[in-house]
């Protein structure tokens, strides 16, 4: 007699996944139902042993990412924690782990191509009987993404009866790589250039903006490449005549200026896309502006004093926004539905630091309660990964209050700066200088001064929010001897 409790059950299995340093791919398997029988030997039946592996978000503004580079190729073994993709979210290069032990069976997603945040970009087989099967998977989900193909196809058609397509390759050796700015690797290409012992200094990358990629590191060392997958050009020649899309263009024909005939156009990044559907949607909310001078020659002695000891300027403009919006709660406010506003009631300041073909900001979190050394420590590491493409998602990903763009090292005197959406206000720093100022008795002087300006959120800071808070970030610069308590 079968037991009531045991007849034709069906078990659904879920799981929720813990963050780590790094993200991991999110599988998919299925499982048959699991049928116990009246005998005392339980039988278990698991049909589909091929999972698929999925686009990961590694931010909570992510919606789609660029495949940077594959570590591991088809028919390679993964096992469960091993590196199998660098993917490029819209603020840093990651490796990305998997969860299982299998082959990779089929690369979906190629390298340079994007994929929105949950598609699948390989399929993982647990043995080699399952590849076969594997593979036509990833056929007919290749297959389902054909019809929106044939567009782009007209285009090379049209280039193809063109000459020269040899200037092509021109932009190739634009990237300013060489120059003193720090190299950009992918971090497979930094475990390449150990492992076959290349200088990664000497290579001269063809990625995006100069990026030094596996490929790189492969033709330095004088090995054949271990791939055969080339992601698209990214540098794309226009032409003056473009018949196959007059039809398309015929909808709007105003709508976008015609390419000056020689040419070229540049795709986005996925980080240059990211800031700029930022700076789009900044300008839905109503800002003003205040500008205000303060006297600089205090915080020139102290920052001569602890600048020997790792301390930046930009750490110290940091602690002393963070000490001023500690007595103005309403300029560290946002509002972010247009109804209401919140008081945030920790004082994260999002320093803007620009990088190799981006723009990002990286987070001082709590930054009104860590000491001014501590402080600059932690800004140097955000800055050294930020450069590096190796900011972790709590590093940038979490909720800047304000922010704080400093050009003055530029010798820039003054700048407006655009208020990054779900801020209340943002401050540019403009460089100090030497300014001849006169007393209330009528005798000049030389003093160092800088122009402070502030973009702030009409709905929620106004006019004399923003000049009370100025007034308080001013004394304290002047009177900078706070900042080292």
């Amino acid at each position: 007699m079968a037991s009531p409790f045991l007849s034709n059950t069906t078990i659904s299995f879920s799981s929720s996944l813990s963050s780590s340093h790094l993200p991991r791919l999110l599988p998919s398997i299925s499982f048959s139902p699991i049928r116990f029988k009246s005998n005392p030997r339980r039988i278990l039946i698991v049909r589909s042993k091929i999972r698929e592996i999925f686009m990961p978000a590694l931010s909570s503004t992510m919606t789609e990412g660029k495949i940077v580079s594959w570590v591991k190729s088809e028919g390679d073994k993964l096992s469960k924690g091993e590196s199998v993709v660098v993917v490029e979210s819209d603020k840093a290069d990651m490796d990305v782990e998997t969860f299982y032990d299998g082959i990779l069976a089929a690369i979906v997603v190629g390298e340079g191509e994007t994929a929105p945040v949950g598609a699948a970009i390989g399929i993982l087989a647990e043995t080699e009987d399952e590849i076969a099967e594997a593979k036509a998977k990833a056929a007919s989900k290749s297959g389902a993404s054909t019809p929106s193909a044939p567009p782009p196809s007209p285009a090379p058609a049209a280039t193809s009866t063109l000459a020269p397509p040899k200037p092509a390759p021109a932009p190739a050796p634009a990237p300013v790589a060489e120059g003193p700015r720090k190299t950009v690797a992918t971090p497979h290409a930094k475990k390449l250039a150990k492992q076959h012992k290349v200088d990664i200094e000497s290579v001269v990358g063809t990625g995006p903006y100069g990026r030094i990629t596996p490929a790189d590191i492969e033709a330095a060392a004088g090995i054949a490449p271990s791939k055969t997958n080339v992601g698209p050009a990214v540098v794309v020649e226009t032409t003056p005549a473009a018949p196959p899309k007059a039809t398309a263009a015929a909808a709007a024909p105003s709508s976008l200026p015609p390419p000056v005939p020689g040419s070229t156009v540049v795709p986005f990044t996925t980080m240059q896309a990211a800031v700029s559907k930022n700076m789009v949607e900044s300008l839905s909310v109503p800002t003003f502006r205040v500008g205000y001078p303060v006297t600089t020659d205090a915080l020139d002695a102290l920052y001569a004093k602890v600048k020997p000891k790792g301390v930046t300027m930009t750490a110290l403009l940091a602690k002393a926004a963070a000490m001023a919006l500690a007595q103005h709660p309403v300029v560290n406010a946002s509002c972010k539905d247009g109804k209401s506003f919140t008081y945030n009631s920790n004082i994260n300041i999002a320093v803007a630091v620009a990088i190799n073909g981006g723009l990002i900001t990286p987070v001082l979190q709590d930054a009104d309660k860590l000491d001014l050394y501590l402080l600059s420590q932690k800004w140097k590491e955000l800055v050294e990964k930020a450069r590096a493409k190796q900011l972790q998602p709590q590093e940038y990903n979490s909720a800047g209050t304000f922010t704080l763009s400093n050009l003055g090292m530029f010798g820039v005197d003054r700048f407006d700066a655009i208020l990054p959406p779900g801020q209340g206000a943002i401050m540019a720093v403009g460089a100090s200088k030497p300014t001849v100022v006169a007393d209330a008795d009528g005798f000049f002087s030389v003093k160092n001064k800088m122009l402070v300006n502030v973009t702030a959120d009409h709905r929620i800071v106004y006019g004399a929010d923003l000049a009370a808070f100025l007034q308080t970030f001013s004394k304290i610069v002047e009177n900078p001897e706070s900042l080292t308590l």
